[in-house]
């Protein structure tokens, strides 16, 4: 009998029945090209602009179906755990392709309803692994990023060639409505830091393959996980003091990382009006790194103390760790405070063009750093509930995708 349904089941895949086709009227899938199981699927059917909102009518809660069902590569990162959360609100379906251990994604399940958050582990350095997490998807949303090298995963290989894979993957795949790059802010092929320019070179690679893919470039991400005010607390908690690289001249334009994972969603929610464009998503404030500092001492209640490091000085500190990254046989630590391609980023002012497109073209506005962005930092005041951790405690291997 399990062999007559078997035979029975393949010759309905093969003659399609009335069912299957009025499922094809509802959801056009361009005469008989199957992503799967019959057909492999080249043609593009990413919309040229205009393609009217993505987003379908309703109440809009967790157990509400957006019509969105997007797969969010580097989910389990910083700014992946801010996305999800506000994809899943609005009662998107997410899968989180994950490479690390089971439990990686395991705090991403209680941000949507039952079965709308979808882990699926997956191994970026295979083509069918890759297709088969964005088999079921109509969104791409790509986080993968990384500010520092090892000894397996390069600059290039995260940044640039895995950023071309997807949007490959995308263009053949034919469903993708939207796809959605994050890049960063001052990525340039003329930079001095090594990861801004395969920041540039994922961006062209992207739009070669997909010129309606929307690009995101945010600044210096402030928010619980972060990398930079985090380590600065505990190094100054630890040590007494900070050192300030360059004399804390450099200008940023730190921006609330719930404020860039709301211009990622509002891009999904417009009339095709966002798609082939660049934006650059700072915060309303522009500071210097001291300015920076100042603002963190105050809010872990410690006397601002600062030694004053010249970049070549700062460059010779953070060097062994890159000359002897693949010479070694074990892992190297992971940089912090002397990361020495962030020290070459930060020898130049980072801030949002002129003429850029910015939260208000997405009509929003972020919020300022000074107050609730910041006010994770009192867990570092003396007696507060993570007072003498360490910064690897606080943020798992996942937290760099």
């Amino acid at each position: 009998m399990q062999a007559i349904t078997r035979k029975l089941g393949h010759q309905s895949l093969k003659h399609h029945s009335p069912a299957i086709s009025s499922f094809k009227s509802l959801y056009p899938l361009s005469d008989d090209h199957y992503y799967g199981y019959l057909t492999p699927r080249y043609a593009s059917n990413l919309a040229t602009g205009g393609a009217g909102p993505l987003i379908r009518k309703g109440t809009g809660g967790r157990s509400s179906v957006s019509g969105i069902v997007a797969t969010v590569f580097g989910a389990t990162g910083f700014l992946g755990r801010y996305v999800v959360q506000q994809l899943a609100k609005m009662g998107s379906q997410v899968l989180v392709p994950f490479r690390g251990s089971e439990d990686s994604p395991r705090h991403l399940k209680l941000m949507g309803d039952l079965g709308q958050i979808v882990p699926m582990k997956y191994n970026p350095r295979d083509e069918n692994s890759v297709k088969a997490v964005m088999a079921k998807a109509n969104v791409v949303i790509n986080l993968i990023g990384r500010d520092y090298e090892t000894r397996n995963y390069s600059f290039d290989e995260v940044n640039l060639h895995m950023a071309e894979q997807l949007a490959m993957i995308a263009k053949e795949h034919g469903g993708i409505m939207r796809f959605i790059q994050v890049s960063s802010l001052g990525a340039s092929p003329a930079s001095s830091s090594r990861l801004l320019r395969a920041k540039a070179a994922g961006e062209e690679a992207v739009t070669r393959e997909l010129p309606e893919a929307t690009i995101m470039r945010p600044a210096v991400m402030i928010g619980t996980e972060d990398r930079i005010l985090n380590p600065w607390a505990f190094f100054a908690k630890k040590y007494g003091f900070l050192p300030l690289i360059g004399g804390g001249s450099t200008k940023i334009q730190p921006v609330f990382v719930a404020d860039v994972a709301s211009a990622i969603v509002s891009s999904l929610k417009d009339n095709g009006t966002s798609m082939g464009k660049i934006y650059e998503l700072g915060g309303p404030d522009i500071y210097t790194m001291h300015d920076l500092a100042e603002l963190m001492f105050d809010m872990i209640r410690e006397w601002p103390r600062y030694v004053n490091v010249p970049f070549p000085i700062a460059k010779a500190i953070a060097s062994p760790r890159e000359f002897l990254l693949n010479k070694v046989p074990t892992p190297m630590p992971v940089p912090t405070i002397f990361n020495l391609d962030a020290i070459k980023a930060f020898a130049t002012d980072n801030i949002v063009s002129k003429d850029a497109l910015t939260f208000e073209d997405l009509g929003l506005a972020p919020h300022k750093v000074k107050g609730y962005p910041v006010e994770f930092l009192i867990q570092y005041r003396k007696g507060g509930p993570n007072y003498g951790s360490t910064v690897s405690e606080k943020m798992s291997p996942e937290s760099y995708p």
